[in-house]
């Protein structure tokens, strides 16, 4: 499951288009290419995205939109655009956005932008669910700077898991990752600032059958996959 981003020049009516009308006209991607005009001219270019990343899921959909929009922009203007420009306008358009230039496994400091590569882990097979609220990544940090929280350390183990926005997550998504573990999965969590959560699970095959029976008996989004090595989480046709 991925957002899809296709750039094209002469084919169409030139700007920015979504399949997904809640998309709102100013975005991460129109952001992003505003700024990267300011280097190069993107006035022929057309920027088509398909959404299949949940809004207000925490997934990250939109900065890993923002950062492939960059890629592309590189890829068209290698020149135009070294590292440095990248990372500069990767963290002034949202502090997620620096992440998803890296890929894979990262440890990420002060407010995302500083980012330390990891080696890839190895693949693990999950369960995505999103419960019918969403969560504004702003409000969800307002909540969250209200409460008084201890300072956690990095740990050792990349995949032990701890997110502070659990504190203030909805009910609906605390409620799914409970069913998550009843269901079989050897840990659960939120995603990001929410409101979706994930379970990870042994294999394919208990994965999908885990989605469909918490589709099916809570009515909700799921969707289940496997972690990607930072080569494929970097990707480009």
């Amino acid at each position: 499951m991925a957002d899809e981003l296709t750039v094209s020049r002469g084919d169409g009516e030139p700007g920015f288009f979504c399949d997904d009308p809640s998309v709102p006209e100013l975005n991460t991607v129109t952001k992003t290419l505003r700024l990267a005009s300011e280097a190069v001219d993107l006035s022929g270019f057309r920027w088509e995205l398909k959404k299949r990343i949940p809004v207000e899921s925490g997934l990250g959909g939109g900065s890993s939109d923002a950062a492939g929009a960059l890629r592309a922009c590189r890829r068209l203007f290698p020149e135009a655009f070294p590292d440095h420009l990248l990372r500069e306008i990767a963290r002034a358009v949202g502090s997620d956005v620096p992440f998803f230039l890296v890929g894979g496994a990262a440890r990420a400091e002060g407010y995302g932008e500083r980012l330390t590569s990891l080696p890839d882990l190895p693949s693990v097979h999950l369960v995505l669910a999103q419960p019918s609220v969403g969560c504004s990544t702003v409000e969800a940090y307002r909540a969250l700077d209200a409460k008084p929280r201890d300072w956690r350390e990095f740990p050792e183990d990349p995949l032990e898991l701890y997110n502070d926005f659990e504190r203030v997550a909805p009910c609906g998504s605390l409620d799914l990752i409970e069913r998550l573990q009843i269901i079989g999965a050897s840990s659960a969590g939120l995603t990001g600032s929410g409101s979706a959560v994930f379970g990870f699970f042994p294999d394919e095959q208990t994965a999908g059958l885990a989605a469909d029976r918490l589709a099916s008996e809570e009515k909700c989004w799921t969707f289940a996959g496997r972690t990607l090595t930072r080569e494929e989480s970097l990707w480009m046709s």
